[in-house]
C-alpha cells in the first residue's frame, strides 16, 4: 500500500488539513442548528420547547450513527497504518451493513415509542404535539442521517476530510434554505410548521448521503465498496467495530438521558426548558468545530498508533489541545459579553431574557475545560479504549451533573441550577487526566522506548 499522508505530512499541517474542512462544515452545521431553531421559535415559542423535548431521541439516533462510525474510524485508520488493505475494506463494507440495521431499529422506534416519550415529558398538549410531530418524522425517515454519518466517516478515516466537508456543507445549506420555505410556506409551498422543519432535516440528510456515497466511489482509492461485501458482513469485524463503537454509542447516549432528566428538573421554572434548548443550539457554534477537530485528530492518532510513531502522536495531541482551548476561550468571551444579543436571535421574551442571560454566562465558564477533555478523549477512541470515554461521560452527565442540578434546584432559584455544568466539567477533567496518563503510559511510552533502542 502507498504511504498515506497521515504518516508523512508535517503534523501541524496535517492536523489543519484534516480538521479544518470538518471544522468549517461543523460550523455550517452549527449555523443550521441555530437557523433551524430560530425559524421554529419565530413560528411559535412552544415549538422550540417541543424540539427541546424531542432532542433526547434525536441525539440517540446521532449517538448510534456516530458511535458506530467511531468504531469503523478507528479500525479502518489502524488497518491503513498497518498496510492491511483487506481489513480496511472489510471495515468499510461491514460498517455500511450495520448502518442499515441501525436505521431499521429507529424506524420501529419512530412508529412506536416516539410519541409516548414526548407526551410523558411535555408540560402542555401543544408542546407534546410539536415534539411528537417533529421526532416521528425524523426517526422514520432517518435513513439519510445514518448513511450520511457513515459515508462521511469513511472519507474522514482515509484522510479525505475535504470531501467530507463538501457532503456536510451540502446537507446543512439545503436544510437552511428549506427551513423557512417549509415552515412558513413560500413559493407556493403550504406552511407546515414544525413538520416542515423535520422534512427539511431528513431531505437534506438524504441528499448529503448521496453526495458522500458518490465521493467515496469516485475519490476514495483507499477502500473499495462492494454490494456483495455489504451483504456478507465479517463477524470478527463486527466485533472489532462494536468493541470501540458500543462504548462510544453509550457515551453519546448518556447525553439523551441527561437532557431528558434535566428537562424534568428545569420544567418547574418558567421558560427554563426553552432557555436550555436555546443554549444547546448556541453552544454548538463553538463545540461543533472542536468535534470537527476531534474527528480529524482521531484517524491521525489511530494511523500513527498502527505505524508505532510516538513522536507524531505527541505532536498531534499538543497542537490539538492548544487549538481547542483557544476556540473555546473565544466562546466563553462571547457568552459573557453578548448573552442578551444571542437570546434575541430566538425572539426571546422577558422571561427568557431574565432566565437566559445568567444561564449563558454561568454555563460558558466551563468551555475551556471541556476543550481539554474532548481532545484527551480522542486518544481513547483512536487506541480502542473507548470504555474510558464512557466512564468519563457517565460521571460528567449523570453522576455529577444531574444530582448537582437537582440539589441546586431545591434552592428554588433557577440561576443556581446552571452551576451544575462547571461542576460536572471539573469532574470530567479530573477523570480525563487520570485515564489519559494510564493509556499514554501503556501505549505511547513503550513506542518511545522501542524507538530509542
Amino acid at each position: 500500500m502507498q504511504e498515506n499522508k497521515m504518516g508523512v505530512m508535517p503534523v501541524k499541517k496535517l492536523i489543519v488539513s484534516m480538521s479544518l474542512p470538518m471544522m468549517i462544515s461543523m460550523l455550517v452545521q452549527a449555523l443550521y442548528n441555530i437557523a433551524d431553531s430560530m425559524f421554529v421559535t419565530w413560528y411559535d415559542t412552544d415549538a422550540m420547547t417541543g424540539l427541546t423535548l424531542a432532542f433526547p431521541l434525536q441525539n440517540l439516533m446521532i449517538a448510534v450513527a456516530a458511535g458506530t462510525g467511531v468504531g469503523i474510524n478507528a479500525l479502518l485508520s489502524r488497518s491503513l497504518g498497518e498496510r492491511n488493505a483487506e481489513r480496511a475494506n472489510q471495515a468499510a463494507n461491514t460498517g455500511l451493513f450495520l448502518t442499515f440495521i441501525s436505521y431499521l431499529v429507529f424506524l420501529v422506534i419512530g412508529l412506536t415509542v416516539a410519541k409516548p416519550f414526548i407526551e410523558f415529558t411535555a408540560s402542555s398538549s401543544m408542546e407534546a404535539e410539536y415534539g411528537s410531530t417533529y421526532i416521528t418524522i425524523c426517526c422514520t425517515l432517518s435513513i439519510g442521517l445514518f448513511f450520511q454519518v457513515m459515508l462521511e466517516r469513511l472519507l474522514q478515516s482515509t484522510g479525505r476530510t475535504f470531501y467530507s466537508m463538501i457532503s456536510q456543507m451540502t446537507g446543512a445549506l439545503i436544510n437552511i434554505a428549506l427551513d423557512p420555505i417549509l415552515i412558513f410556506g413560500c413559493f407556493g409551498v403550504p406552511s407546515m410548521g414544525v413538520a416542515g422543519a423535520a422534512y427539511a432535516t431528513v431531505f437534506s440528510q438524504m441528499v448529503a448521503s448521496l453526495v458522500s456515497l458518490f465521493l467515496n466511489l469516485k475519490c476514495n482509492s483507499d477502500i473499495k465498496l462492494s454490494f456483495n461485501m455489504i451483504l456478507h458482513p465479517v463477524k470478527e469485524v463486527v466485533k472489532e467495530i462494536y468493541a470501540v463503537g458500543v462504548p462510544s454509542i453509550l457515551m453519546m447516549s448518556i447525553g439523551s438521558v441527561m437532557t431528558a432528566l434535566l428537562n424534568l428538573i428545569l420544567g418547574q421554572f418558567p421558560g427554563a426548558v426553552t432557555v436550555f434548548g436555546v443554549y444547546f443550539r448556541m453552544q454548538s457554534f463553538f463545540f461543533m468545530p472542536i468535534f470537527g477537530l476531534n474527528n480529524g485528530l482521531i484517524p491521525v492518532l489511530a494511523y500513527n498508533y498502527g505505524a508505532k510513531n510516538a513522536d507524531r502522536i505527541k505532536q498531534a495531541l499538543r497542537f490539538a489541545i492548544t487549538l481547542a482551548i483557544t476556540i473555546m476561550a473565544i466562546g466563553t468571551v462571547c457568552f459573557e459579553i453578548f448573552p442578551g444579543l444571542l437570546l434575541k436571535i430566538f425572539n426571546a421574551n422577558e422571561t427568557m431574557m431574565t432566565t437566559g442571560v445568567p444561564a449563558l454566562r454561568t454555563i460558558a465558564l466551563h468551555f475551556p475545560i471541556a476543550a481539554v477533555c474532548i481532545v484527551l478523549g480522542s486518544i481513547f477512541q483512536a487506541f480502542s479504549q473507548s470504555i474510558y470515554s464512557l466512564i468519563i461521560s457517565l460521571f460528567r452527565q449523570l453522576i455529577a451533573l444531574i444530582p448537582a442540578a437537582f440539589l441546586l434546584s431545591l434552592s428554588g432559584n433557577v440561576h443556581m441550577v446552571w452551576w451544575a455544568f462547571p461542576i460536572a466539567e471539573i469532574v470530567s477533567l479530573t477523570l480525563s487526566t487520570i485515564f489519559f496518563k494510564k493509556v499514554y503510559s501503556k501505549t505511547v511510552v513503550p513506542m518511545e522506548k522501542e524507538a530509542a533502542k
